[in-house]
């Protein structure tokens, strides 16, 4: 078995509580350090890295001098608030000796839900990427209440994974990977080297909670797989005290459990265009723009549509049918029905002269989109 780490070119790393503030004694300096220099090899490697962090309450419950983890979500929100600053200055430094520069996402539920700001924070991590800085995300946890919490950053690196289209979750824990029962309480508990996300059995195996630093147990990871595995994404819960982990995995070695997607990253994001059955409304190509669509595959450029039809927002499915009526693809439009109106027939330089912004170059990119 090999660490499918090893050609993966986006990859989306999670680090628990107890991982990040040394089971709740305070920041782990040593350790952020050593990620910071396993996620500065990767992108020497050419590999995209967005990191989901922990240790935002754990860290604000140490400076505060809690003992324990409280309750009540305004005391977590403050703990948050103390702790989000040592965080993100630990981490500033760390990355900033290898001449890395380090950008803070905070979400909530809310942010993912709504598919204007799904996109926004999407638009903002591609770009943070391009530009060779290091995403660092956590919840939000200072506004978020109990109804919309993601309940456990493992969650939310699974949604984030979904979110930028990565290859792999990587979940980094305090544990060696997932076994067929609890090591602690059955000595002859099996290590489960690879499975398939989603299987029913591997939730039956997991449970219990996590740290009384954290929130998550391995149950979170299993879930956070099947959750990541829906868009095509593998996931790999390792030990984040391993020496080189990271880079180890980027090697190809086989460290912690590995979880296998059943089907492609691409093959689910075109399933679930093409099971829309409700379109917002449809974008008129002329007969160059429809040929290339249908045959190539290529993305719509505004020039290509002659008409639109219908009120739709950015992010909405519609269709894209030609000259005869006929819906040769369907995606996501990157520009409202209103903006598209304005755009359209136009070449893509000058979207930004007509809106007085440039959102995407096109009006739907070929990622997001399915021919019929």
């Amino acid at each position: 078995m090999q660490s499918l780490i090893h050609t993966a070119d986006r990859i989306v790393v999670k680090v628990g509580s107890s991982l990040v503030t040394n089971d709740g004694k305070g920041l782990d300096l040593a350790a952020l350090a050593r990620w910071a220099a396993e996620i500065a090899e990767l992108k020497r490697r050419g590999k995209e890295v967005v990191l989901v962090s922990s240790g935002a309450i754990a860290e604000g419950c140490q400076r505060l001098g809690w003992a324990t983890r409280p309750k009540a979500v305004h005391e977590l929100q403050a703990a948050a608030a103390v702790g989000q600053m040592g965080l993100c200055e630990a981490y500033e430094q760390a990355f900033r000796r290898h001449g890395l520069q380090t950008a803070q996402i905070l979400l909530t539920h809310e942010d993912l839900a709504d598919r204007t700001r799904y996109l926004n924070a999407r638009t903002t991590l591609s770009t943070l990427m391009a530009l060779n800085v290091v995403p660092i995300i956590n919840e939000n946890d200072t506004v978020v209440t109990a109804e919309i919490r993601f309940g456990d950053n493992d969650t939310l690196g699974a949604l984030v994974t979904n979110l930028i289209e990565a290859d792999a979750l990587v979940i980094l824990t305090d544990q060696q990977g997932l076994y067929s029962a609890d090591p602690r309480k059955n000595p002859d508990a099996v290590f489960i080297h690879e499975a398939n996300a989603g299987d029913a059995a591997l939730e039956e195996m997991a449970g219990g909670a996590g740290s009384s630093i954290g929130t998550g147990g391995m149950l979170t990871k299993i879930l956070a797989a099947k959750r990541a595995a829906r868009s095509g994404a593998a996931t790999i819960i390792a030990c984040g005290r391993e020496h080189d982990v990271l880079s180890r995995l980027a090697d190809g070695e086989a460290i912690g459990t590995q979880l296998l997607a059943t089907t492609t990253r691409m093959a689910a994001r075109k399933q679930w265009l093409a099971d829309h059955l409700q379109l917002a409304g449809k974008l008129v190509l002329d007969a160059g723009a429809a040929q290339a669509v249908r045959e190539r595959g290529t993305s719509l450029l505004p020039i290509g549509v002659r008409a639109v039809d219908g009120a739709f927002l950015r992010g909405d499915v519609v269709a894209c049918i030609d000259s005869d009526g006929i819906e040769v693809a369907r995606g996501l439009a990157n520009y409202s029905s209103d903006e598209a109106r304005l755009i359209m027939r136009r070449p893509t330089r000058e979207i930004e002269q007509v809106l007085g912004y440039l959102v995407e170059p096109e009006l739907i990119h070929r990622d997001n989109m399915v021919t019929l």
